[in-house]
């Protein structure tokens, strides 16, 4: 190669790399501008100094005094530890027993061989696809019959078994080496036990990356709560933050110190989380 190309190559090669930069330096602000605008907004306890400078860049810097006033004004108003309970109480139950049910499941559909399994996987599949919007009313009728409006349980047991969450767990088993299970089952071993002492120990990167996702969508969820609860007992973050919302006059630093408090659960989760999740996103490119 002669230098002249050799210059070529290198001076494209710098181009691309500055290229790449700046691009990531824009992706970076466009996720993290609202999210720390939302937070040193949430400090500012001068409402109309917030107000007025919502419209330009200095909103984005904390003016005048700042402090916690906005986060004590939001548990004033309202009983926020209770909403927070309740969104806390849902996503754990939810996620949890879908862990176990969903996984289960999937094991039955990667490891045993029973006639109609390959019709399930093709429904597993074609529900993904489902919105959940599309079935709120059916449900709703149902629940209504069975006298749920109004308790944790219609919030969770509705939402316990997920498509996308089977299809998950099953496209993980599947790349896992069936000799561990042929060994297991010639030493007396049954297949519950191969679930929880070989497959279970084995999969935890899908484990956390199902939390995960399913965590992210459950802690959100807005409409179906707010269809099937009526009281504050039962009522989750994303209603009651609604509810703040539609009150006059805007407290917008106190709406901030709300929106703050509801975001921050969901980044501990993927902090928690973000090792196993990294690990079964790169192992799902593997195969054989």
């Amino acid at each position: 190669m002669s230098r002249i190309d050799v210059k070529s190559w290198s001076f494209r090669k710098n181009l691309l790399k500055s290229i790449t930069y700046f691009l990531m330096i824009i992706l970076a602000f466009y996720f993290l501008f609202p999210t720390v605008f939302m937070v040193v907004s949430s400090l500012k306890t001068d409402e109309l100094q917030l107000l007025s400078d919502m419209s330009g860049l200095k909103g984005f810097i904390p003016a005048g005094e700042v402090g916690l006033r906005n986060f004590r004004f939001v548990f004033q108003e309202m009983p926020f530890a209770r909403y927070f309970f309740n969104s806390v109480f849902i996503l754990a139950m939810t996620v949890g027993i879908g862990l176990f049910i969903n996984s289960m499941f999937a094991f039955s559909l990667a490891r045993l061989r029973f006639r109609g399994r390959a019709v399930l996987v093709s429904v597993v599949i074609a529900l993904i696809i489902v919105p959940t919007e599309s079935v709120v009313i059916p449900m709703l009728l149902m629940v209504n019959k069975l006298g749920w409006i109004d308790s944790y349980h219609v919030q969770i047991i509705p939402f316990i078994a997920d498509a996308f969450s089977v299809f998950l767990f099953y496209q993980f088993f599947i790349q896992v080496p069936k000799d561990f299970d042929e060994a297991a089952i010639i030493d007396g071993t049954g297949y519950f036990s191969v679930y929880t002492r070989i497959i279970a120990p084995l999969s935890r990167p899908v484990f956390a990356s199902v939390a995960i996702l399913q965590g992210i969508q459950h802690w959100g969820r807005f409409l179906w709560p707010l269809m099937v609860t009526r009281q504050e007992t039962f009522r989750p973050l994303p209603v009651a933050i609604q509810q703040f919302f539609s009150q006059d006059p805007k407290a917008w630093g106190a709406i901030f110190a709300f929106a703050s408090m509801t975001t921050i659960p969901l980044l501990i989760i993927f902090l928690v989380f973000q090792k196993w999740f990294v690990q079964s996103v790169a192992s799902s490119g593997v195969k054989g």
